[in-house]
């Protein structure tokens, strides 16, 4: 954490345009540039920068959610997409589309779907690591034990 009054002010403005910036990549991600893990990447910078300018405990306190439980969610739902195909007698991952386009979306299918599982995956485990490694000094303090006592030497004749 660093006492910058600077860089919590760009902290904050920054957390809503990188979240809506990760959100637009899943989104574009399949027909252009991005994707979930991209997005998930972007949204997971998001909260680390808070991380670096307040400290584990605020991000924690803006974003209440249990990141490893993100992650798990994200694995299950995204291997949820990829057995589809299999239910229905397709190889695994086969991809399944929308007849009618969504407007501003364009056509919604399963690789989608399995982005979002991908980048909910990506901020779980990118977060709950970088939390990891911030809050590792008061998790798990250095026990070191005092230095040897050596009686002081005799100045020599």
């Amino acid at each position: 954490m660093y006492e910058s009054m600077i860089l919590r002010t760009i902290a904050r403005l920054m957390l809503p345009l990188l979240l809506l910036l990760s959100l637009f990549m899943v989104v574009r991600g399949h027909h252009l540039p991005g994707g979930g893990f991209v997005g998930g990447l972007l949204a997971s910078a998001a909260i680390i920068l808070q991380i670096v300018a307040f400290g584990p405990d605020y991000a924690r306190e803006i974003i209440p959610v249990n990141y490893l439980r993100v992650a798990a969610t994200g694995v299950g739902f995204a291997a949820c997409w990829g057995l589809l195909a299999l239910v229905q007698g397709q190889p695994f991952m086969a991809a399944r589309w929308l007849d009618t386009p969504i407007p501003g979306i364009g056509k919604l299918g399963t690789p989608v779907m399995f982005d979002i599982g991908v980048y909910l995956t990506v901020i779980g485990v990118t977060t709950q690591l970088a939390l990891v490694l911030a809050e590792e000094p008061t998790l798990y303090p250095l026990r070191r034990s005092p230095p040897p006592q050596t009686e002081p030497m005799a100045p020599e004749a």
